[in-house]
């Protein structure tokens, strides 16, 4: 029986997974134009998935030579020789490159594996050995290279990448037998790698790989492509599950990232009994996803300890990211822009029709609460939360008022501070932290909460509480005015009726002293909205 998979190469005969057969005549398209291309995506974005099924599409019109860089460790990067070496040794490792050797490449192959400590070998001869394997054998040869981040900052692989150039150069021009495509995969880009080898003074642009193709293929997994895998699961386990409505909304809470697909489909189907659900019939559901991405931005994994582990390394990274979630700086997209080419290279945020965003909900919710986890404001409001929570829930439900009012009693002291500036930097940079800081540690372990991209702006933000089965709708803006607040009533109004709700919350941050504070519930158009000012 099948499963799904959130480790290593996706199987087609073993595991659960989507058709990527399109992306893959995509790249093949490349291949066949002999293009070099650089797959760059962010960490298990299904980047050796991919190579493994174009391997598969490839291999009946083409010699695929399939190499890793995790194989070789930083000391084959230390010298010319032990990179020969080692790279030689990747071929042994890999039969269908080994057995497709002719003898005399087979030869010379050996010959630079068994090295001895004094013999000197140069890069240029092993592109020599490369070139006359290229011209003797029967079919064109592709290399792949997977996981080049393995040979970040080190000056021999930047030469070698310079001997790939070159050949590919005079492949073309000399008509100088050469591979007939390469695909280098990984996270980091290689203009990156070339700038982090050199002294800030120093650091340039002009990769040694500055051949490469335009690699614009979106390797995010599509709706359709879901319901398709969600449909052979189907068929193998008659849950019952709406295969359409399940794969719309793992794709809303994913936007299609292909680890966090398998993930949350993995736990459902392996985590949520008997403890959460009796039977997958009732894991299958809306809240087995809701289930599912709670157990998911709380677990540590090797993709969020690659992600925060950067969040806490890099401060621009920190500060820009904040600036999103909190302060709602959605702005333009930007491509010369070094900090967001390495937002979006490394997965954080993503290009939306030229807007910037953070690139998927779950990666939000988790940011979220990293950063509440660290704010300045945690333990000033954490106790006060935590020591009226029984208050807030009652039979399962949330007393989104009662919450609403206590903040705002906890914030009261803003009333008496003498520098008018300094309260409009907290209403309009801080408030919005302050409340989802108090909020987080009511819901936590048992609900989660995520910001709509759609509607969040400096000015205003909707908060979408999901608790035991149900939606709670806080938007959350600036005060600006009796006119603009009845705008935000009619936003709420028409967002509510998307979900299907009656009753709404508004909370507004006003620096104007002249307006009361307080929560009071307000009927229009047949809703309930209760609205607070702090």
């Amino acid at each position: 029986m099948k499963k799904f998979n959130t480790t290593a190469v996706c199987i087609p005969s073993k595991h659960y997974m989507v058709d990527i057969s399109k992306q893959v005549r995509e790249i093949k398209k490349l291949v066949d134009n002999g293009e070099y291309i650089t797959m760059n995506r962010a960490r298990q974005y299904g980047k050796t998935t991919t190579l493994a099924a174009l391997r598969r599409e490839l291999e009946n019109d083409y010699l695929v030579i399939s190499l890793d860089f995790q194989g070789i460790s930083q000391g084959g990067f230390s010298t010319e020789e032990n990179f020969v070496q080692a790279f030689c040794r990747l071929f042994q490792k890999s039969p269908t490159a080994y057995d497709a050797m002719p003898e005399e490449i087979r030869d010379r192959v050996e010959t630079y594996i068994h090295l001895k400590s004094d013999d000197r070998v140069k890069l240029d001869e092993l592109f020599l050995v490369l070139g006359r394997w290229c011209a003797i054998s029967s079919k064109k040869i592709v290399l792949f290279i997977d996981e080049v981040d393995s040979a970040a900052n080190n000056q021999v692989f930047l030469d070698f990448l310079s001997q790939l150039r070159d050949s590919y150069i005079r492949r073309d021009i000399e008509d100088t037998p050469a591979f007939y495509s390469v695909i280098l995969a990984g996270v980091t880009d290689i203009k990156h790698l070339k700038s982090k080898m050199r002294e800030e003074a120093d650091a340039k642009e002009n990769s040694p790989w500055n051949i490469a193709a335009d690699f614009a293929i979106d390797m995010s997994l599509s709706e359709d492509g879901i319901k398709g895998m969600l449909d052979e699961y189907e068929a193998d386990h008659h849950t019952g599950m709406n295969t359409e409505g399940m794969a719309r909304l793992i794709r809303e809470y994913t936007n299609g990232y292909p680890f966090l697909v398998s993930r949350i489909c993995q736990i459902i189907d392996q985590r949520m009994l008997p403890d959460t659900f009796d039977s997958l019939k009732d894991s299958w559901t809306e809240n087995g996803v809701e289930e599912a991405v709670k157990y998911i931005i709380s677990e540590k994994n090797t993709l969020f300890d690659s992600l925060m582990g950067k969040v806490r390394s890099f401060e621009n990274f920190r500060k820009q990211l904040k600036r999103i979630l909190f302060q709602g700086e959605t702005g333009a997209f930007l491509p010369d822009n070094r900090e967001q080419e390495q937002l979006i290279m490394y997965g954080f945020i993503v290009n939306d029709h030229n807007r910037i965003a953070v690139a998927n909900r779950i990666f939000e919710m988790r940011l979220y609460n990293f950063f509440i986890g660290e704010s300045r404001f945690t333990e000033e409001l954490s106790g006060d939360a935590n020591d009226h929570k029984p208050e807030f829930i009652k039979d399962g439900e949330l007393n989104v008022p009662l919450i609403m009012k206590r903040f705002i009693q906890t914030q009261e002291y803003i009333r008496n501070l003498k520098d008018e500036e300094a309260e409009r930097r907290f209403i309009e940079d801080e408030g919005r932290e302050k409340f989802l800081t108090y909020l987080s540690p009511i819901i936590n372990g048992v609900g989660t909460f995520s910001v709509e991209e759609r509607n969040r702006d400096r000015r205003r933000m909707d908060v979408v509480i999901h608790y035991r089965g149900r939606r709670y709708i806080i938007e959350l803006k600036i005060w600006h005015g009796d006119r603009y607040n009845a705008i935000g009533e009619k936003q709420i109004i028409d967002y509510l009726d998307s979900y299907g709700l009656d009753t709404g919350y508004l909370l507004s941050f006003n620096f104007n002293k002249t307006k009361e504070s307080g929560v009071e519930e307000v009927h229009i158009g047949g809703k309930k909205i209760y609205e607070g000012i702090v």
